[in-house]
């Protein structure tokens, strides 16, 4: 039997900041009411509103994406990586979250990566927390937020509607402890490291490994990535009030 192989790359796309009106191209429902506290709103990501103000924030702050397995260095490469890796992908959102208390304050961004409606799982992904937000009740505030609209019950009151996920993972660097120091706060629990999770830009933190020859992606390094999920079980055994005590904490 013959077969054929008609596979062709997408062709390259310009920075830009998308269409106008802006279309999120998110698979899932959006939950509005539940993605919003007293404080904190997470609301989807309008690149036209906030890529300017993120890349600000990369130049003022060189370091913060450290652990980050994508080069965010410029504002032209963070409207690529949103185009490409998140709007036009339907099983990825990335969302800002506002600081409500600090007068709607653009406090950094946070995503749902690879939602899977066939097997209830997401990973969050792409969290940054502004160095000025750092520390206060904005990230708690945020995780929290998108927690409860991933593994809360449809069927649950509209103000925490959530889409019945069983799993919400996250991955961080294994180096980066404040990232899963923050995961285990919040219930989660660490199941492992999975090992050259990503090939890395030269700009970001690698795992160190020498690559063999020949290596079709040299000379960029690899990256493991530590995995931790917090799963539905967990949520109905102490997460549900363990993320809302975090929420409503001062």
């Amino acid at each position: 039997m013959s077969f054929t192989n008609s596979y062709k790359q997408d062709s390259p796309v310009e920075p830009g900041y998308g269409p106008d009106p802006y279309d999120i191209n998110w698979m899932m429902p959006l939950h509005e009411t539940t993605l919003e506290s007293d404080r904190v709103k997470v609301t989807p990501f309008i690149p036209s509103l906030y890529a300017r103000a993120y890349a600000d924030q990369v130049k003022a702050h060189p370091d913060i994406h450290r652990y980050y397995p994508l080069d965010l260095t410029s504002l032209d490469k963070i409207l690529l990586k949103i185009e490409t890796l998140v709007r036009r992908r339907p099983a990825y959102i990335l969302f800002a979250i506002i600081d409500k208390a600090r007068g709607d304050a653009f406090a950094g961004v946070i995503g749902l990566f690879g939602a899977s409606p066939t097997n209830l799982s997401v990973e969050i992904a792409w969290i940054v927390v502004f160095p000025e937000f750092r520390r206060t009740y904005v990230t708690s505030n945020a995780v929290g937020l998108v927690l409860n609209y991933c593994l809360e019950l449809p069927s649950a009151p509209p103000e925490r509607r959530g889409l019945g996920f069983r799993r919400v993972q996250w991955s961080a660097h294994p180096e980066n402890q404040p990232s899963i120091a923050l995961a285990k706060r919040l219930g989660f629990k660490e199941e492992g490291v999975q090992r050259w999770t990503w090939v890395v830009p030269q700009v970001v933190e690698s795992n160190g490994i020498p690559l063999r020859d020949g290596d079709p992606k040299s000379p960029s390094l690899g990256r493991h990535s530590a995995v931790l999920s917090l799963c539905a079980d967990d949520w109905e055994n102490g997460g549900r009030e363990l993320v809302r005590h975090m929420i409503d904490r001062q």
